[in-house]
């Protein structure tokens, strides 16, 4: 579980590991893909190597 602030309702939530849609280890840092709570899927950069956290709208 982690907040976030989504990028296209602007409010942060609790996310939580039933709302993943998909987890990447990068080079940049763990990938995770999820859905928000208001539908929207949202993409963020996690884990050691992640340095500041970003946060990405993705298309549908």
């Amino acid at each position: 579980m982690f907040a976030h602030h989504c990028s296209v309702c602007d409010e942060t939530y609790l996310i939580f590991d039933s709302q993943l849609t998909s987890l990447d280890n990068t080079a940049h840092g763990i990938e995770l893909r999820f859905a928000c709570w208001c539908g929207a899927e949202q993409t963020t950069i996690s884990g050691r190597l992640a340095g500041r956290r970003t946060v990405d709208a993705v298309a549908a």
